[in-house]
């Protein structure tokens, strides 16, 4: 387990320092700058802004200064587009609010799609299990730049029920942890049925029905631990693409959250802005990924973490 844990770190250590290095030079070495929307302004002006922000040392010096600040201090640079402001302290501000957001949606999107799997596999080709999928499929098929306007329209604009901007009360909440929930609870849906109908099938599960458990006891204590498996390796691409697919959600709800800061950046040419969200968003995919391998080895005794 120790020695698992160091070679996952040792992983992640390396690949962030490709991420942030590919990500550099490619932001950089795009057509444009920082100062380039902005109002037209002296030559001066222009130079004394790039001497301010060392905008016009060469590309290897600017790497070494940048990956001097992040690994010594932890400092991933000012802002361009929000003076006196640091890239730590954007992120520090909204990252909790992307966090909860995502938290929220993969909760919801567990607390159905987990059930609607069972409830299929446990029915086979019935038509509880055909409405189950069925709904599963639709909510596959919405895109949330679809589903999100919808909901605003039906639920804010035409019954005034829920708010539909800004991220403050429970009820601001609503419409855009739904609307980010909905797709991934039907791929959890799907996932859980064919994860639920392999192991239902299995010997073990004959053998204690035989036992004269009852169904509920053998699906909840006995095909539970290995149906889900499926599920467990999805959550952590499936977290990060929650907190990823934020971006639309943010924007159209109007969420102080990473994604529209994200957004903002990359067409403002801020590159500080963009190499930080994108160091933050390779992290935690990176490290979601190395807990969910913790997870499948505890669930199923069958997957070793380190070779003997």
């Amino acid at each position: 387990m120790t020695l698992f844990i160091v070679k996952r770190l040792l992983g992640i250590a390396v690949t962030l320092m490709l991420i942030i290095t590919v990500v550099f030079f490619l932001v950089r070495l795009a057509p444009g700058g920082p100062f380039d929307q902005d109002r037209q302004v002296p030559a001066e002006v222009t130079a004394a802004l790039d001497a301010k922000y060392h905008l016009d040392d060469s590309l290897p010096q600017q790497y070494l200064d940048f990956m001097a600040d992040l690994v010594l201090r932890g400092d991933l640079g000012p802002c361009f587009k929000y003076p006196g402001r640091t890239v730590n302290e954007l992120i520090a501000q909204s990252l909790p609010v992307s966090m909860q957001l995502g938290v929220l949606a993969m909760l919801l999107a567990l607390a159905i799609g987990i059930p609607l799997g069972i409830i299929g596999a446990t029915r086979q080709n019935s038509w509880v299990d055909t409405l189950a999928m069925s709904a599963s499929m639709v909510g596959l098929s919405i895109p949330r730049f679809v589903l999100a306007p919808l909901l605003v329209l039906v639920f804010g604009i035409s019954l005034y029920w829920l708010p539909v901007a800004r991220w403050e009360t429970w009820r601001h909440m609503v419409l855009p942890v739904f609307c980010a929930a909905l797709p991934t609870a039907a791929y959890v849906a799907r996932l859980t049925r064919g994860g639920m109908l392999e192991v239902i099938h299995s010997d073990f599960i004959r053998t204690a029905r035989a036992k004269g458990l009852t169904e509920s006891r053998v699906i909840l204590r006995h095909a539970l631990r290995g149906g889900l498996l499926p599920v467990v390796s999805f959550l952590g691409p499936g977290f990060s693409g929650l907190l990823v697919g934020s971006l639309v959600i943010e924007r159209i709800f109007n969420i102080p959250g990473m994604g529209r800061y994200f957004v903002e950046a990359a067409q403002n040419r801020d590159y500080n802005i963009v190499m930080g969200i994108t160091l933050v968003y390779g992290t935690l995919l990176m490290v979601l990924n190395a807990v969910v391998d913790l997870a499948y080895a505890w669930l199923d005794p069958r997957v070793k973490l380190e070779e003997p």
